[in-house]
């Protein structure tokens, strides 16, 4: 197991340095443009995700494991069948993904759950 995780080292410590760089990046403009620590509550899904999700899952993929990405096709496998799923994923985590609830705020889960489904649907399309 520690030898399988070992050769994610570049693609866990990249993953990191993007969700640090773009968390502060977020919370340096937050403080600047006097939004302060609201900035994720009134935040719409699109930009929760790319704070706080998009270091494992970039364009809806799994950095970690490459089975559960956010691909329809893969929620559907898990049963994953709604915003709602997601949501609920999003807050309390899911086998190795933590819990995301607090980080996201009030209502923060909802909208990553919304943003998520409206990804999966159009096939994370980058257009």
């Amino acid at each position: 197991m520690a030898r399988h995780l070992a050769s994610w080292g570049p693609f866990l410590a990249l993953g990191l340095a993007l969700q640090v760089g773009l968390g502060v990046g977020l919370g340096v403009s937050g403080i600047l443009l006097g939004a302060g620590p609201a900035l994720a509550v009134d935040a719409d899904g699109g930009s929760l995700f790319q704070a706080h999700c998009v270091g494992c899952h970039v364009n809806g993929g799994n950095i970690i494991r490459r089975g559960r990405t956010l691909k329809m096709k893969a929620l559907e496998r898990q049963g994953i069948n709604s915003p709602e799923a997601i949501a609920t994923i999003a807050a309390q985590g899911i086998g190795q993904m933590g819990a995301y609830g607090q980080v996201l705020g009030p209502g923060g889960p909802e909208r990553v759950g919304l943003y998520v489904w409206q990804q999966a649907l159009g096939g994370w399309s980058t257009k």
